[in-house]
């Protein structure tokens, strides 16, 4: 891609540079009815690029900043957890059962002592099955 971009930017210069040698000229510009400019034709031809370019490429170049940076900051936010890892105590998403006091299953505190291993054939206390 560069490459392209060389020869882009070379035939531009090429092209001002033969605009330039068939076209030097004086011309005489006038600003306000006293003020008049004498300059050669390139050098009016330039300048207009330059003003008309100029300001296009900084807004081009501030948007492609600020939108880089929101990019940034969205890659940021999705790398970092933003929900804790669940516990082995925590109920597992698919048990949905209350209480016998009505309390939903997250408030139901899960007890557990240290030398209680899971039966496999036991059936689940939560579920009854």
């Amino acid at each position: 891609m560069q490459i392209v971009r060389t020869i882009l930017w070379v035939l531009l210069f090429a092209g001002l540079m033969a605009f330039s040698f068939f076209n030097w000229k004086q011309v005489e510009v006038q600003i306000w009815t006293n003020l008049v400019l004498e300059t050669k034709v390139p050098a009016l031809v330039i300048v207009s690029f330059l003003l008309g370019m100029v300001p296009t490429w900084l807004m081009h170049r501030g948007v492609k900043w600020r939108l880089e940076r929101r990019i940034k900051a969205l890659e940021s936010a999705t790398r970092t957890p933003s929900v804790a890892p669940a516990t082995p105590e925590s109920p597992i998403a698919g048990d949905a059962y209350v209480a016998d006091d009505g309390r939903p299953p997250h408030e139901v505190p899960v007890i557990r002592s240290a030398g209680d291993k899971a039966d496999p054939l036991a059936p689940n206390p939560r579920t009854g099955l």
